[in-house]
């Protein structure tokens, strides 16, 4: 199926659903599903001790590398979905819902620590019995890629790191916001969402209004475990360990970031590039906070090079 086929379809569903007068449910999880499937992809969950997680796999395997993909703060797996359309013809990716995230479980006394995360991420991809693999994470995400890198350098084959957290020396619009008592990354009330998405993403991608009302939704009720997260991750104390321990990656380590960032300065980047022995780093115009989000093939095109290169 070619990639305006599945467009296409999508259209002419929206339009059937709209006029059947479908919920609103109904018609983002047809849409997910429908982005999924064109994706070569599908959803499944595993339990790793009291944790439900939520993932998404290739619907047909092949004898590609695996490839992991980790989201970021308040994201879910979803969020790799047009991205993993250019790669799973290639690759079996997994894209994980971390917890706390998703659909996958979300106590509030978790620990939610870049190091309590990593270890959970361990835990995950031991129960899925997934091997060496080639690891990806956007912000949030791609500070666990990092660590996780550093502390299991036989389990990745390479990192892909976009718009990374861990490294917060040039400071960003969030920070002023943040220091205001405003987050404009957990939605609290409606039209939110909106905003998070104007703020994070410089070219936003279409979502159907009624599937945005969804996600929304969706945001809205994880707004309590979206605190105790960010609490988390705030805690500066962490960010000199974080930066003596990438150090340690020995795997190649590409960084991909958006120049147009107002969660977290692309000017990190450098650092992040001074911190990891032989890291590359990418900077793309125009974009934002998700580059695999606003610039698909373009992210997908950077990573294949990569590899390539160190093939």
């Amino acid at each position: 199926m070619s990639r305006q086929a599945p467009l296409t379809l999508f259209f002419i569903l929206l339009t059937a659903l709209l006029l059947s007068a479908c919920s609103r449910q109904s018609l983002y999880e047809t849409a997910i599903n429908l982005e999924r499937s064109s994706a070569g992809l599908e959803a499944d969950s595993i339990q790793v001790g009291e944790l439900e997680i939520a993932y998404l796999q290739n619907a047909e395997r092949n004898n590609g590398d695996n490839i992991v993909m980790i989201h970021g703060f308040g994201a879910n797996k979803d969020n790799w979905t047009r991205f993993a359309n250019e790669l799973t013809g290639d690759f079996n990716v997994y894209a994980i819902d971390l917890p706390g995230h998703g659909e996958s479980s979300k106590p509030l006394d978790l620990g939610y620590r870049l190091d309590e995360q990593v270890a959970h991420l361990a835990d995950i991809l031991k129960a899925l019995d997934v091997g060496e693999a080639h690891m990806m994470g956007n912000s949030m995400g791609g500070a666990i890629t990092a660590l996780y890198a550093a502390a299991y350098p036989e389990q990745v084959k390479t990192a892909v790191l976009f718009d990374p957290a861990g490294i917060v020396e040039y400071e960003s619009e969030l920070v002023d916001l943040v220091l205001d008592g405003d987050n404009p990354l957990i939605p609290s009330r409606p039209g939110d969402l909106d905003r998070l998405m104007d703020f994070a993403l410089e070219k936003k991608p279409f979502v159907p209004w009624p599937v945005l009302g969804v996600m929304e939704e969706k945001a809205i009720a994880n707004q309590a475990v979206n605190k105790v997260i960010f609490a988390a991750l705030r805690d500066s104390r962490y960010e000199l360990e974080f930066r003596n321990t990438i150090t340690r990656i020995q795997d190649p380590v590409l960084i991909i970031w958006g120049r147009e960032d107002r969660v977290i300065n692309y000017r990190n980047g450098e650092l992040f590039v001074e911190a990891i022995p032989d890291a590359r780093l990418k900077v793309l115009d125009g974009i934002g906070h998700a580059p695999m989000i606003e610039a698909p093939e373009e992210s997908a095109r950077l990573f294949l090079d990569f590899i390539d290169a160190h093939r």
